[in-house]
């Protein structure tokens, strides 16, 4: 295929302008929802980039120097045995994270999953971020394989409490019942993932569906990418929306190089354009 760009009208009308090759996939993605009445999407931190918020690793990585400033590898700080060891210096990372994401919003491309999982039979989102922001934009059939930043707890009484921000909590912040050090409800390194949510994963894939995306995500992690296998393995059609390889980038049926919020939008405006839905 050419460079020559083509414009294509996001749902706000804003012209989004793709190359040739770009504008080809978007069409074939389209036509791959035309006969799709379940969906799996698969989501990283990609998607949220698109909100503002720094991804960990890689270029312009909220840790992307040799080692974070306390001398210890980022994977060692946030760490469940860290946490239980020195809990202080965990959540001081912790708090970098969210002070990082300050302001921050869900974008088009978490809005347009939630729109698609309205208009089709049954759609699934399985996300490894902990932001929050699939929720927050509207989707309900949610796995947050990693858990939520904003939910913490204590592992001593069992107090758990949902938080907007950490600007109101202490530091370290302590269970206001036991007065232990709580921890945010997501999966630290070295950590099991929740028993219940890999069941409920297993349960979805076992049914099937007739396409997955996977969006934002480099797909290191084996049960990130065995859904796309096994969706490969039935048959079905796969679809990467990333700019750069992952390590499913091989077995993938359609590919755009491109940033989630915006391949997203394109995608679901042609979808309606063509099957005459209205936008919200």
């Amino acid at each position: 295929m050419s460079g020559e760009q083509v414009p294509l009208n996001g749902s706000a009308g804003n012209a989004l302008t793709f190359t040739e090759s770009d504008s080809v996939a978007v069409d074939r993605a389209v036509d791959v929802l035309t006969s799709c009445r379940s969906l799996l999407f698969i989501t990283g931190a990609g998607i949220s980039a698109d909100s503002g918020l720094p991804t960990y690793r890689g270029i312009g990585g909220l840790y992307d120097v040799d080692l974070p400033e306390d001398g210890l590898p980022i994977e060692e700080i946030l760490s469940g045995r860290m946490i239980r060891r020195e809990p202080e210096l965990t959540w001081k990372y912790l708090i970098q994270i969210a002070n990082a994401a300050r302001g921050a919003q869900p974008n088009r491309g978490h809005q347009v999953i939630a729109e698609m999982e309205r208009h089709f039979e049954r759609v699934w989102t399985l996300t490894q971020n902990v932001d929050g922001f699939h929720r927050a934009a509207g989707t309900q059939n949610l796995i947050e394989i990693h858990g939520d930043l904003h939910d913490i707890l204590c592992t001593d009484c069992g107090w758990r409490q949902h938080v907007g921000d950490y600007d109101a909590i202490e530091f370290p912040p302590t269970c206001p019942q036991c007065r232990r050090i709580v921890r945010p409800d997501v999966v630290l390194f070295g950590e099991l993932l929740p028993p219940a949510k890999v069941q409920q994963l297993f349960a979805q894939c076992r049914r099937g569906f007739d396409a997955v995306f996977s969006v934002g995500t480099s797909s290191v992690f084996p049960y990130i990418a065995e859904p796309v296998r096994q969706t490969r393995m039935r048959g079905r059609p796969t679809i990467e929306i990333n700019p750069g390889e992952s390590a499913i980038s091989p077995w993938i049926d359609i590919r755009l190089t491109l940033r989630a919020a915006p391949a997203l939008d394109a995608i679901w405006t042609r979808y309606c354009q063509r099957r005459g839905v209205n936008l919200p």
